[in-house]
């Protein structure tokens, strides 16, 4: 938490250094009613134009993004042009003297390389352009230099050095942002791609296996349960996204349960309790199907494979902002002790990683108050329940983590 404070520092304390700045440039003796003095009312504004520009900003420096968000840099500013580049090319001009763009690039070799901020003369032949200055403040994430915020204007002033490196180091720490963002997006993808593997070996061989039993002795049973495999498995390595819905998700666990019940027979019994409205709500790919197959392998398997019955249920319930979803079953059950090293990533279970997978993943996408509440005791069963924000901010079915 002391690191995110800190980032929030950083982020607000250059805006406010900016939004005073142009409140001092922008002071007029006129009234603002409710709106307090000129001074506040341009800091509110300056704040505002920096929120609108974030946005972009947080997807990293291309082109589409730089192009998004210059104009709003520019009005933070108030100079005549500003422009945007990464370590090669000036990604989005805006504002007059676009003209300069190669000579602004031929001289941004010394800051782009230490990482300095540095102010020159621009040559213009143009008698009509306003343009005379440039003002380069270098963008970096991690001590690396990933490009340069150039502010121009008509002549040299102090005030404006400070005020572009102050808003070159909050876009800064919007790329830092961004950075983190694709970072956790790769950490998901990892542990998916984990869960994959962990079907990989251990479920196909069993379903396959069953199937194969079905072939003579009744044909159309092994073709029913073919299609079934297909379309889990299709659900299971799908390539387009790391969220889908909950009612996708239930749709590939009854396509699971469908291939186990096969195999168990009538040792295996299931309740559903699924209310219709929480169908809709989003949740992370591959999250509730690995909490089934735990209860499957403890529940029925129980470890030594001499459980002759197991009933599982699984409920989906409206919890006003949150869709509760409990998994339970009565099988052995397991000491809440190993439980908890299980979880923390201290010792290996011995039928994968679904439990501690899906745990980080809930706590990566929605916070740590949402992780699995597990309980648990040996000769107990066990009982998992997962709380889902029907909302939450970059959380959208079949795409990419993002922010908004």
């Amino acid at each position: 938490m002391s690191g995110f404070l800190a980032g929030l520092l950083v982020a607000v304390l250059p805006l406010l250094a900016a939004g005073f700045w142009l409140g001092r440039r922008t002071t007029r003796p006129r009234s603002l009613g409710g709106l307090g003095t000129a001074v506040e009312h341009a800091t509110f504004e300056t704040l505002h134009t920096a929120s609108l520009a974030a946005p972009p900003l947080r997807a990293g420096l291309t082109e589409e993004t730089a192009r998004k968000s210059a104009g709003r840099l520019r009005t933070l500013l108030g100079t005549d042009a500003l422009c945007l580049t990464d370590q090669d090319t000036v990604l989005a001009w805006e504002g007059v003297g676009e003209h300069h763009k190669t000579q602004i690039m031929d001289r941004l070799g010394g800051p782009l390389e230490n990482g300095r901020g540095e102010a020159f003369r621009l040559d213009c032949v143009e008698p009509d352009c306003p343009v005379r200055w440039a003002v380069v403040a270098p963008l970096t994430v991690d001590d690396r230099v990933h490009g340069a915020l150039v502010a121009c204007a008509p002549r040299e002033s102090a005030v404006l050095v400070r005020a572009t490196g102050e808003v070159a180091r909050w876009v800064s720490v919007q790329l830092e942002l961004a950075d983190l963002d694709q970072s956790r997006t790769r950490l998901i993808e990892a542990e998916i791609k984990a869960l994959r593997a962990q079907i990989s070996p251990h479920f196909i061989f069993n379903s396959l296996a069953v199937i194969a039993s079905f072939v003579r002795t009744d044909p159309e049973r092994a073709r029913e349960l073919l299609l079934e495999f297909a379309d889990f498995t299709r659900y299971s390595f799908r390539r387009h996204g790391d969220f889908t819905t909950l009612a996708d998700e239930l749709h590939a666990i009854d396509h699971y349960l469908t291939l186990v019940r096969a195999r168990f027979g009538d040792r295996l019994s299931v309740t559903l309790q699924i209310a219709p409205e929480v169908l809709p709500v989003t949740l992370p790919f591959l999250c509730l199907q690995p909490l089934v197959e735990n209860a499957v392998k403890h529940g029925l398997e129980g470890g030594t494979g001499q459980v002759d019955k197991s009933h599982i249920s699984i409920t989906a319930q409206d919890a006003g902002a949150e869709a509760l979803v409990v998994i339970e079953d009565d099988g052995p059950g397991m000491d809440p002790d190993w439980l908890r090293r299980i979880l923390a990533g201290e010792v290996s279970p011995s039928g994968g990683i679904g439990l501690s997978n899906v745990d980080d993943r809930l706590r990566q996408v929605y916070g740590d108050d949402y992780g699995l509440v597990i309980e648990t005791a040996l000769g107990a069963g066990m009982k998992i329940t997962a709380r889902l924000p029907k909302y939450q901010p970059g959380v959208h079915p079949a795409g990419r983590l993002s922010r908004e």
